[in-house]
């Protein structure tokens, strides 16, 4: 994954969001919405992963359309904590900025993918 950095931000998101899960859980006794942003959020640098080693660009292009997928549901979920009060402004804050950049470089990666698929 070298010089893959939307692979590298995914990781990084991912162990914070492991991070947050845990205090949400032992903490603030959340469980339901917190293992929804657990598993989507991972999913976002799985999914990634899995596209690296894609069969084909077509292959790849869906991919990480699901990668993108995922990091909007993961997007949701922390506006849910945050409405929820179970997120403070702050973490929300910090945590969805994180969240909002790899979806622009997602989208990017999915918009360029697709204009040169249709090029071929």
């Amino acid at each position: 994954m070298e010089n893959n950095t939307v692979a590298e931000k995914s990781i990084v998101f991912s162990i914070r969001l492991i991070k947050i899960y845990k205090i949400l859980t032992t903490e603030r006794k959340e469980f339901i919405l917190s293992k929804q942003l657990l598993r989507s959020g991972t999913a976002i640098g799985a999914l990634i992963r899995e596209a690296e080693h894609a069969q084909s660009k077509a292959d790849f292009l869906n991919k990480m359309n699901i990668a993108l997928k995922e990091a909007n549901e993961t997007d949701y979920w922390l506006l849910l904590l945050h409405k929820g009060e179970y997120l403070t402004e702050k973490e929300y804050q910090s945590i969805t900025s994180d969240c909002t950049e790899i979806l622009k470089m997602l989208i990017k990666i999915v918009k360029t993918t697709k204009e040169n698929l249709g090029r071929k």
